[in-house]
């Protein structure tokens, strides 16, 4: 991905969520960037141009570990 890209994904991003912690970073590979909230890495996003439609995709990976508990049974 390009530096414009980047800059264009990473601010449409930052006004969808209201966020301004949202930072994309780029990866040594130039078909994915690391997407950080407030530093800490969440998932990547990788440009897809097939058939000449450019569209991105936001992949994000969450642990079981890291949810909360359940909420206690009212039955």
């Amino acid at each position: 991905m390009t530096r414009g890209e980047i800059w264009r994904i990473e601010k449409y991003l930052r006004n969808l969520f209201r966020l301004d912690t949202i930072t994309l970073l780029e990866r040594p590979q130039s078909d994915s960037v690391e997407v950080h909230v407030a530093g800490e890495f969440i998932g990547l996003i990788f440009k897809d141009d097939e058939d000449g439609d450019i569209s991105y995709a936001f992949n994000m990976s969450i642990l079981e570990m890291d949810l909360p508990p359940p909420p206690a049974s009212r039955g």
